[in-house]
């Protein structure tokens, strides 16, 4: 699934998914992404939600990982084969593809989410 870039935590960004949250702790090589339209609302994930993404922290099995793909940030799992990493989609078609570590911007350390009441 897409996801919109906001830019570094340390800018203090402002959202309302943020409220409570001390920002500071997150080093300064952590960004902030939004998770798009294409999420939908039932799930792990839903429009909306903010993730923290540490660019510097490497990947592993299992993390949530940003990836440019086609000029587009996206959100993938990641699953360890061997010394490769094999990128398994979020959300959409499930055809699974193999990454290149130029592709990777980060993996995601923390997830916000905005609640409704």
């Amino acid at each position: 699934m897409r996801v919109n870039y906001l830019g570094p935590v340390c800018m203090g960004i402002e959202h309302p998914a943020l409220d409570g949250y001390d920002l500071t702790r997150f080093g300064l090589s952590c960004f902030l992404v939004e998770v798009s339209a294409e999420a939908g609302v039932a799930g792990s994930l839903i429009e909306g939600d903010l993730l923290v993404v540490d660019e510097q922290k490497p990947a592993q099995h299992d993390d949530l990982v940003i990836v440019e793909v086609e000029g587009e940030q996206r959100l993938f799992s990641s699953l360890r084969v061997g010394g490769r990493l094999r990128l398994i989609p979020t959300a959409g078609p499930r055809e699974s593809i193999w990454a290149r570590q130029a592709q990777l911007r980060g993996v995601v350390v923390r997830q916000a989410r905005r609640y409704m009441v």
